[in-house]
């Protein structure tokens, strides 16, 4: 049978990599209007149907209902996390199989992420939707500090704080009411804030079966919560590893993730394992690149499997248990002491020419406005590096990246810049 495949949203090279997985496949795309300039290879779609992106929910079913009757898709994916909301509700109203709405919204909803895992026993993490600092100070009173406080809905660490003095809560509230890019404004969630290392699990799903793939060490600015690097594998011990596999096993079940990518954020206690948050997609932050070189599997090439409908997990599970020379591999952020207009960049060579350095990468172009950081946008460049061990592997990705200069016009109190 010659598969249809209605993917929602840009995907990035995906869609095209799905029209390859399988000879005969067929894409086509519903999107938002301004997603339009970012569709790579856009002829070779059946379709194209823009949406604006305010558009409610039964706008996008009516439409994607009518190109089904037109010509009908066997499958429905999304690669991002905008728009996964607008996915299910397609998949469910189309009968095509895809995540339920149902987790789509507890993995969004960080505050129903918490109620649900407290239901399920799988974490007892206390956290409450606060409408003001008065319920903010309360929640502080009853269950102490530290805590985090950040937005329900978000994402790239925005409007996150950690409080650990009452001093701090009046700053942290107005950060996390803050509107950032295009995300709801869905409240303020404050939750008990566990100490401990930091670190992301990508793992696949299938049937309901979770598969861990890599677990990654990350290093966060410790007032913004911004992730400045990341390294692969993490260098946990196998008793902590079987600790993380079981847990996030146990929280893709409570969540009802049957399929498909996650993205896991946990907190490594002296307790075990306490997630962060979740997301039914790869990593960012080049994690899946990570990925790839510590262990060999390809997350993306998977994913896509899936979406045709191939089984992946006994291939994976091949790829893990093949001997490998021990790799670590780790990437660096840069971001800016300052906010200004970004004017020049000197030390890429140099940067390049420190060993295991496999990539420099500038995010940003001279002329662009650069911020404070308050999230990932912020952040202007980053380095690659790989070593036989991670802390090798990080040193290396640092040392490269502290050759980068940065020459930022800033602006003068008054208006003008200096």
């Amino acid at each position: 049978m010659t598969e249809h495949v209605l993917v929602v949203g840009s995907g990035r090279d995906l869609p095209a990599r799905v029209r390859r997985a399988q000879p005969g496949t067929e894409t086509s795309v519903i999107c938002r209007l301004e997603f339009l300039a970012k569709l790579r290879e856009v002829t070779g779609h059946t379709r194209v149907i823009a949406v604006r992106h305010d558009a409610p929910d039964e706008e996008w079913v009516a439409l994607a209902r009518a190109a089904h009757q037109l010509h009908p898709f066997t499958r429905i994916a999304t690669f991002g996390e905008t728009d996964q909301d607008r996915c299910a509700a397609i998949g469910e109203a189309l009968g095509i199989a895809t995540h339920s709405p149902r987790t789509v919204q507890l993995v969004h909803d960080k505050a129903a992420m918490r109620v649900r895992l407290r239901e399920t026993g799988v974490d007892t993490t206390a956290s409450a939707i606060v409408a003001d600092l008065d319920a903010l100070s309360a929640f502080v009173g009853e269950h102490g500090l530290p805590c985090v406080v950040k937005p329900v809905a978000g994402s790239g660490s925005a409007g996150v704080a950690v409080v650990r003095q009452v001093s701090e809560l009046v700053s942290a509230f107005e950060r996390a009411s803050t509107r950032f890019d295009d995300l709801p404004d869905a409240g303020v969630l404050v939750e008990q804030f566990h100490e401990g290392p930091q670190f992301s699990v990508e793992a696949i799903s299938e049937l309901g079966e979770h598969q861990v793939v890599s677990t990654t060490r990350k290093f966060s600015d410790p007032i913004s919560f911004v992730e400045l690097g990341h390294v692969a594998p993490a260098g946990v011990t196998a008793e902590q590893q079987a600790n993380v596999d079981e847990y996030v096993d146990r929280v893709l079940a409570a969540l009802g993730v049957e399929f498909g990518a996650t993205h896991t954020e946990i907190v490594l206690t002296p307790s075990g394992p306490r997630v962060i948050e979740t997301h039914v997609r790869m990593g960012g932050d080049e994690i899946p690149a990570l990925t790839f070189d510590a262990t060999g599997v390809d997350l993306a090439e998977y994913v896509v499997k899936q979406v045709v409908g191939e089984k992946v997990l006994p291939d994976i599970r091949a790829v893990l248990a093949e001997e490998r020379p021990p790799h670590s591999s780790a990437i660096w952020f840069v971001a800016p002491p300052a906010a200004g207009v970004l004017a020049d960049v000197s030390g890429l060579d140099e940067a390049r020419s420190v060993e295991g350095v496999t990539e420099v990468q500038l995010l940003v172009e001279p002329g662009s406005t650069i911020g404070a950081l308050q999230s990932s946008d912020a952040r202007v460049a980053y380095v690659r590096a790989g070593a036989a061990t991670a802390d090798t592997a990080v040193s290396a990705a640092r040392k490269a990246a502290s050759h980068l200069e940065f020459q930022l016009r800033l602006r003068a109190v008054g208006g003008g810049t200096v």
